[in-house]
């Protein structure tokens, strides 16, 4: 099974028909950050009515910022789901501010939890679950916390999943604890293989988490290497280094159709699979990656 498709445009793999593919991107979301939201004059030209955007919190990023987004992305139409990377928030008296901030100016009912990728926390946390031992996200509708196919050096420093399965099990036990819906939202990946047996792997351990399967949307090969090595996507990053050394592959953009139509032929063909929507990186642009979906079967814009 070819990893990437670096074709413009290309028949679909043979296990899995345009129904499939349209099937398995109803419902995706897509995350982008404050300035690459103010690039988009209005999210309602681009993206399909009450899709969930989340708003990536980057170190350093004035909250005033994040909150204004969200403000902005809620007028719009869209469900908001904002990151709260537990490294950057101080204390449990700046989480409470945060949640009030967003609630109050956004009605923000969602939020993504996840450590951040900060090596030195700020304050008193460094994990998701210490942010969910708060009790201050009981009136939230959905909380999601982060998957990792493919581990993450961060949490298991010797390449393991040690640390982030026993992770994954107490989050699953919070889950039956919370009336929020609970989901991963995991980091991007590129072969479908791995990514059926980590999330079939989950199943058989007894983690039933509903899975949104990250995706890089359509961008430059280099641009993908760059935010791979960024964010410690080992395996990924291998097949991405290892096309980089066809000069012709540099000059066309990457689109994720081989990925996704595996994982929607395997959805079609197992429908208790736990993979339950996609969600995009869009790291070649807001623009090109809600046209792919479009496209694709994802579902029209609000606005045309």
């Amino acid at each position: 099974m070819a990893l990437l498709n670096f074709k413009r445009k290309e028949a679909r793999p043979a296990g899995a028909d345009n129904a499939d593919l349209a099937a398995f991107l109803q419902g995706y979301s897509i995350e982008v950050m404050p300035r690459t939201a103010a690039k988009i004059d209005d999210l309602r030209e681009h993206l399909a009515p009450g899709t969930r955007v989340y708003i990536a919190h980057i170190e350093g990023t004035p909250i005033e910022e994040m909150v204004a987004t969200a403000a902005r992305v809620k007028a719009e139409g869209f469900d908001v789901m904002p990151h709260f990377p537990a490294r950057i928030i101080r204390d449990k008296a700046t989480l409470a501010d945060w949640i009030a901030r967003y609630q109050g100016e956004a009605d923000v009912r969602q939020a993504l939890l996840l450590a951040g990728g900060v090596a030195k926390p700020h304050g008193e946390f460094h994990s998701a679950m210490q942010l969910m031992e708060t009790g201050l996200f009981g009136d939230f509708e959905r909380l999601h916390v982060a998957g990792h196919p493919e581990g993450n050096r961060d949490i298991d420093p010797d390449g393991s999943m040690t640390n982030v399965d026993e992770a994954l099990r107490w989050k699953q036990r919070f889950s039956e604890t919370t009336e929020a819906k609970m989901a991963l939202a995991t980091q991007f990946a590129f072969d479908a293989g791995p990514i059926i047996a980590w999330a079939n792997g989950l199943k058989a351990a007894g983690i039933d988490l509903p899975i949104h399967i990250g995706i890089a949307g359509p961008a430059k090969l280099q641009t993908l290497i760059k935010f791979a090595i960024a964010c410690g996507v080992g395996p990924s990053l291998k097949v991405l280094q290892k096309r980089a050394m066809d000069v012709s592959k540099l000059l066309v953009p990457y689109e994720p159709t081989d990925v996704l139509s595996a994982l929607a032929a395997h959805k079609a063909a197992n429908p208790d699979f736990n993979i339950e929507q996609v969600h995009f990186f869009p790291l070649g642009g807001i623009k090109s990656n809600a046209t792919w979906a479009t496209e694709n079967g994802g579902g029209a814009p609000a606005a045309q």
